[in-house]
């Protein structure tokens, strides 16, 4: 199960620690106490992204941060989705308030180790996107 701090969580969906935080006081976001730390369980903060996502909440802000976009585009993330076929993988991740689906092989993203709730980045180059583990 992959967890992430306060502070990772916050990076990957573009908010302040303290905005995470609030939403952990509230119950939106559950968490739970691990050597002193906040955490929270990928798979949530997965779930917390696509709803961030799907109502916009988080697009008003990003139109004020597109300088925060590199020049090769490369976006942090959280996998949301991965539905697999013998073949082909076709994942999805929330990157702010964006949603980015990649194909890719069943066997590329066996070896990334995509699930939803695991942190990757997606590299947009034209139509294709590349998808990587940070390290």
């Amino acid at each position: 199960m992959v967890t992430y701090r306060v502070a990772e969580a916050a990076e990957i969906l573009a908010v302040s620690d303290d905005t995470v935080r609030r939403w952990v006081d509230a119950g939106r976001l559950p968490s739970r106490r691990d050597g002193g730390r906040t955490t929270v369980d990928g798979r949530d903060l997965a779930e917390l992204a696509e709803h961030l996502a799907e109502s916009g909440e988080l697009a008003e802000r990003d139109r004020t941060r597109a300088g925060t976009v590199s020049a090769r585009n490369r976006m942090s993330g959280i996998v949301t989705r991965v539905k697999r076929d013998p073949v082909m993988a076709q994942v999805e991740m929330i990157c702010g308030p964006y949603r980015v689906v990649s194909l890719m092989s069943t066997d590329a993203a066996d070896e990334l180790g995509l699930e939803p709730g695991v942190r990757a980045i997606a590299s947009v180059k034209s139509t294709n996107v590349v998808v990587e583990v940070p390290q």
